[in-house]
């Protein structure tokens, strides 16, 4: 098959995401397990990078959606279930009055970007070294320094001109790119917490602070919680840490599984695209997507869900790290229970993009290769998700597997 998908795709992917495992094919998933297509069962910490939350092929996802297929998917108006899953949104949230439902998180923040322009009249927007926030020119950024770059060839370095910069968690920083951009800053944009890369928690006060220095500034806050939102909690980062910000972007989680984003905000900000401000597409709010919107909201509305998530991903974090310190492993296990960093390093916070470069890549990848081959579904840059469907038996054969993966990729010898 990878040999086939080579000839007609390029690079045999259809996302550059997934270059390091375009010779693994998925023929189904099941809770907290997927096998591939050679018969390998694999417990899976990537959830599809992320929007599994509730496992795969959850039951009642699956039965909300077959219900409202039969009756068609995209109809150029509005559908009650899409009204559903708007009101199911705001419920939940509890601090947006407004939703606006697309397809994709890089979309998305396109359109919170957009909205924020309008509102302010400013051009420029500030963001954090290493955080991703999609794939088109104005937002795809080299990590490599602090200074915006293009991470893509063929990228536009022009579209870049509208980003400025900066190290997450540092409030000095932060201070002195408002001061030298004041009157040109439309949004702050930035994840609650840094968990696309390295599972890095906003240290005591700076989202205060970013809320603060924003509001005083006439500059709109903006989280993207594509991966945050609804993980972390019923109401996402913004529940966990107690900080409102005026936009925020939901995707991943949202929908069980199935493709859905939104954007979320006061009906003062979002009623902006009702008068002059484009945000458009053809399947925004499909019927689809927005079943499984009103069945994850039904799922996750008594916190049942949350707390499962945090028991066993808790319960497996240290696990993982007493295995770790028997093997005398220097690998740092960071984060929170839903969502876990590792990484080869020395035993010291890390607080941003730059202290994350320290970690020992090359090492870890070597874990990771030796993880899939032992029945364990990871990521190479690191983070592990971890879903409703994950319990003490998959986190008994978890470390079973680990410990067979890191003899692997240690010694390169087959641990008995």
């Amino acid at each position: 098959m990878a040999q086939r998908m080579s000839q007609v795709v390029p690079g045999g992917v259809n996302s550059n995401v997934r270059l390091e495992v375009a010779d693994r094919f998925i023929a189904r998933g099941a809770g907290a397990r997927i096998w591939d297509v050679d018969g390998n069962e694999l417990i899976d910490y990537v959830l599809g990078q992320g929007p599994a939350f509730l496992g795969h092929a959850h039951p009642r996802i699956l039965a909300r959606v077959t219900q409202e297929i039969t009756n068609g998917l995209t109809f150029g108006a509005q559908t009650e279930v899409e009204l559903l899953a708007a009101e199911a949104l705001v419920a939940a949230l509890g601090w947006a009055e407004m939703v606006r439902i697309g397809m994709t998180s890089t979309e998305t923040v396109q359109a919170a970007l957009r909205l924020a322009r309008s509102h302010t009249g400013r051009s420029l927007f500030l963001r954090f070294r290493g955080q991703y926030s999609g794939w088109l020119d104005n937002v795809l950024i080299s990590a490599a320094n602090s200074v915006p770059a293009p991470a893509s060839k063929g990228q536009l370095p022009e579209a870049l001109d509208q980003s400025v910069t900066i190290e997450w968690n540092d409030i000095a920083a932060l201070s002195d790119a408002l001061d030298a951009h004041e009157d040109r800053i439309a949004a702050v944009i930035t994840e609650p917490m840094m968990l696309n890369a390295g599972a890095i928690l906003p240290l005591p006060g700076y989202l205060e602070e970013l809320r603060a220095q924003c509001t005083a500034r006439g500059i709109l806050l903006i989280l993207d919680e594509t991966i945050t939102g609804f993980r972390l909690g019923p109401q996402g980062a913004i529940g966990r840490f107690g900080v409102e910000p005026d936009l925020a972007i939901y995707g991943k989680a949202v929908a069980g599984g199935f493709p859905a984003s939104v954007l979320a905000g006061s009906t003062a900000l979002m009623s902006a695209f009702a008068d002059g401000t484009n945000h458009s597409g053809t399947f925004n709010a499909n019927v689809l997507s927005c079943a499984a919107i009103v069945a994850a909201m039904e799922v996750m509305a008594d916190g049942e869900v949350h707390a499962t998530v945090e028991s066993t991903g808790l319960d497996l974090m240290r696990q993982i790290t007493s295995l770790l310190k028997e093997r005398d492993l220097p690998i740092q296990v960071r984060g929170l229970p839903a969502a876990f960093h590792l990484s080869f390093d020395v035993d010291e916070p890390v607080t941003s993009y730059a202290d994350l470069l320290r970690g020992d890549a090359a090492r870890y990848g070597r874990l990771v290769r030796a993880a899939r081959d032992n029945g364990l579904w990871l990521t190479g840059r690191g983070i592990w998700y971890v879903s409703a469907a994950h319990d003490t038996s998959t986190t008994t054969d978890t470390l079973e597997r680990l410990d067979r993966a890191i003899t692997v990729a240690e010694t390169g010898a087959v641990h008995s």
